[in-house]
């Protein structure tokens, strides 16, 4: 891939933890490569335990939304499980205003994330 890696992919546990690398999520062009390095994780290396670790990113657009809400269908379609953590509060109230708190599993930090999976 040619583009900038904009997550970092670990594996901890059988879990898949992609970390952010951007601290504001806004650019287009940026959360379309976002969008397709998180769709690569389960529509070409097959994963089903992932986990997205928010705790660099300070500002997220609605579009970059899109993206999470495309990638929850991705992974529940391939039989898997997805959460998110360390969610700036400013952030979860965007995912609260959007009822997206709902449909997501967001926890406190990492390690309670990886706790139930």
């Amino acid at each position: 891939m040619a583009d900038h890696r904009r997550i970092n992919v670990e594996e901890i546990d059988g879990v898949t933890v992609a970390r952010f690398v951007d601290k504001k999520i806004l650019d287009e062009t940026n959360i379309q490569h976002i969008g397709d390095q998180l769709f690569s994780l389960v529509d070409d290396d097959g994963r089903q335990k992932i986990l997205l670790d928010f705790e660099n990113v300070e500002y997220l657009s609605s579009a970059a939304l899109g993206k999470l809400i495309t990638m929850d269908k991705k992974v529940k379609a391939a039989g898997g499980k997805l959460k998110l953590c360390s969610v700036r509060p400013e952030i979860y109230e965007v995912f609260a205003i959007t009822k997206l708190n709902k449909l997501f599993d967001i926890r406190e930090d990492q390690e309670r994330a990886l706790e139930g999976f």
